[in-house]
């Protein structure tokens, strides 16, 4: 066999061959996928001139404050709307939903107010009450002047409000299951008509939670720190006690499905005899309510049968992968060893975090000043029938312009931004870009994360003495190898998923656009390419974290690194099959019970039902607000640390069979897998190695 790559690895990914001078992650290695690192430096400069364009473009006051119908922003600083923070709607009801009020698309006159108004009046009543008149110029364009009611200066009703989003949205509530809106179920709608107070849920949704912020985040630190504390407690006893865990919880679900027979014949012994339970399924046909079936006892002996059918497959691969199940749990209590000895890997998915955090907030900050890098659009809107509606207006000479003299009860009011400028034209391809290097740039920083965890984890497991041989800090020693050799390994798998995530994205569009579309056939095609797109998603996620594994190790090309972790794992499927579902039970026990513990207490906490907390507990109208924060806090800091939990498992994994298939125990080629393993597998090694 020709020296070289084809020395380890055959055409079809045949098993290595013995290398003397292999001591674990290659040190002398160079630099790979250099094209694509290339590319990838390319593409982030031009993120970064997208982001300097839009910048530069962007006026981030559109979305920070509401605007008025004249485009003016309510509550900016140094500008005479200064002190009227708060965008009022004459009509609220014209607004079909709360989506439009956010994209400044809401049909009727509105402008900028200090207060919202407090009590219910209307303009005919107003107007014959000097004082109720004060209060109600407020809520008027110029102050009121004479004819308002034939120019519509005013609103023709007030109704009671509570800002939201820097809007005046009604006071609804509710009372003995009646909408109301300041305690009333009805109201004026200033036409002399009565209205129900529901008819304003079409224009306003009402979703105010008031929580004292700052307690809770503080006691949502607080609660973080314990489910730290927890995960690091769940991975020591996963080294001592994981063998005992996977044997329990499978004979549990022995148990249950026994029970779950038992049941089902106790079930189908009761029926004997009684009228109609021997009906057959066939003659029963298809039944809406579900229950008649449970009369029949042909249900239950079908529940029996297939219940011992899952009964005896269980049983029989117990007695046939029982090597393989001792397998995977020997890997789960060396990984736990090797976290032990590495960690420093614990408080990488921070470091992860602080990275994705950038990510997002470089992407969300563009997409927000291309968003807002439009120009002012003004529209006619007419309640009567008009020529000229919805077309675009000029508010400056709107009142002497031809579209006046032909619609004279129609407003010229800021509708929306847009443009017509080259910037403008191409402003959906910028933010299509921003949201492909997003992905691709967030999948860059996780990868990064997978192939300095697998470089570290690999020096522990090809370490002969175990810790002197292993590097000082091998997190950063692996972390400056991927950098500084494998960028261009990263950029290329990140690169292949982020395009399938944006197909992806691009499917739910599509999708969305025709949620009202009758094709069947269109749905059908549609279904199928988002279920194809899902898997393969997923599949390439699997291959890419096993290459970047392989490259951390060995310091190949992504292509070769991808092929040589394919290939040895399809000659291991089933110890492939048996590690992932035993690993998965193992981090989903581990979470539930971390996430438990953790929510138990918040509840126990900030409900106040212990007279411990009694004094330390703040008092909160809703307690379930800061008992979810702290829930979820709790769920994401412990999949950070069993993620590198389950690199350390994936890495050892891969080490274990390149070990096997390059070691035969000799003194020449020794094991390094660790004696438990060499237990499982009736294997060992006949003498040491000379110093």
């Amino acid at each position: 066999m020709p020296e070289g790559d084809e020395e380890y690895f055959g055409k079809n990914g045949e098993p290595r061959k013995y290398d003397p001078t292999f001591k674990g992650p290659i040190q002398n290695r160079g630099c790979t996928d250099i094209v694509c690192c290339i590319l990838f430096i390319i593409a982030i400069l031009g993120y970064f001139a997208v982001g300097i364009l839009a910048w530069s473009q962007g006026d981030p006051r559109k979305v920070i404050y509401p605007t008025d119908s004249r485009g003016q922003f309510c509550g900016q600083a140094g500008t005479p709307l200064e002190k009227k923070p708060l965008l009022f709607y004459f009509n609220i009801m014209k607004c079909a939903s709360p989506m439009v009020l956010l994209e400044f698309q809401c049909p009727t006159t509105q402008m900028c107010v200090e207060k919202c108004p407090e009590k219910f009046m209307t303009l005919i009543k107003a107007y014959s009450n000097k004082n109720d008149f004060d209060y109600y110029k407020k809520f008027c364009k110029d102050g009121g002047v004479p004819d308002i009611l034939k120019y519509g200066l005013c609103p023709a009703m007030l109704t009671p409000s509570k800002p939201f989003t820097r809007r005046c949205f009604p006071a609804l509530g509710q009372k003995g299951g009646v909408i109301t809106v300041g305690n009333n179920s009805h109201f004026d709608d200033g036409s002399g008509k009565m209205r129900d107070a529901k008819d304003l849920m079409d224009g306003v949704k009402n979703a105010t939670v008031v929580i004292e912020a700052r307690q809770v985040c503080l006691l949502s630190l607080e609660s973080s720190f314990l489910a730290m504390k927890h995960d690091l407690l769940f991975i020591v006893l996963l080294r001592f006690l994981a063998g005992i865990m996977v044997w329990v919880m499978i004979v549990l679900v022995i148990l249950v499905i026994g029970y779950g027979i038992f049941h089902c014949y106790m079930e189908y012994a009761a029926l004997k005899g009684e009228p109609g339970s021997d009906v057959t399924l066939q003659d029963l046909g298809f039944q809406t309510d579900f229950t008649v079936y449970l009369q029949i006892r042909q249900t239950w002996l079908a529940f029996m049968i297939i219940l011992a059918i899952v009964e005896l497959i269980i049983i029989l691969l117990l007695i046939f992968l029982r090597k393989r199940i001792l397998i995977a749990v020997a890997l789960i209590k060396e990984a736990s060893r090797a976290i032990g000895h590495v960690m420093s890997s614990l408080f990488y998915p921070l470091f992860t975090f602080l990275l994705l955090a950038m990510v997002i907030a470089y992407w969300a900050v563009t997409a927000v000043f291309l968003s807002t890098s439009n120009e002012p659009i003004y529209k006619v809107f007419n309640e009567t029938a008009c020529d000229h509606s919805r077309q675009t207006c000029d508010p400056a000479n709107y009142t002497t312009s031809s579209m006046k003299k032909e619609c004279p009860d129609s407003e010229c009011l800021f509708a929306f931004y847009g443009g017509e400028t080259v910037y403008h034209k191409y402003l959906i391809g910028l933010q299509f870009y921003n949201v492909f290097l997003f992905f691709w740039c967030a999948n860059f920083v996780t990868a990064l994360g997978q192939m300095t965890l697998a470089g570290a984890f690999a020096s522990y497991y090809w370490a002969f003495v175990k810790p002197d041989d292993m590097p000082a800090f091998p997190v950063f020693s692996a972390l400056g190898r991927s950098l500084r050799y494998h960028t261009g390994t990263l950029a290329f798998g990140s690169l292949i998923l982020s395009i399938i995530q944006i197909i992806r994205v691009l499917l739910e569009y599509l999708d969305h656009k025709l949620k009202g579309a009758q094709n069947k056939c269109t749905k059908f095609l549609l279904c199928c390419l988002k279920c194809c797109f899902w898997c393969l998603e997923k599949f390439v996620k699997f291959l890419n974290r096993n290459a970047y594994i392989m490259v951390a190790i060995y310091g190949k090309n992504f292509c070769t690194s991808a092929r040589d972790a394919f290939f040895l794992l399809m000659r291991n499927m089933i110890r492939v099959a048996v590690l992932d579902k035993v690993t998965d039970f193992l981090l989903f026990l581990g979470k539930l019970l971390i996430v438990g513990l953790v929510g138990i207490f918040a509840f126990f906490f900030f409900s106040g039902r212990v007279k411990a907390f009694e004094n330390t507990a703040p008092h909160l109208h809703y307690y379930w607000v800061p008992i979810l924060t702290v829930v979820i806090g709790s769920y994401l800091i412990a999949h950070g640390f069993f993620s590198v939990y389950a690199m350390c498992v994936d890495t050892l994994f891969l080490c274990f069979l390149e070990d096997l298939e390059r070691n035969d125990g000799s003194a020449e080629r020794p094991y390094l897998m660790p004696e438990s393993l060499r237990k499982v597998l009736n294997k060992k090694n006949k003498t040491q190695p000379a110093e």
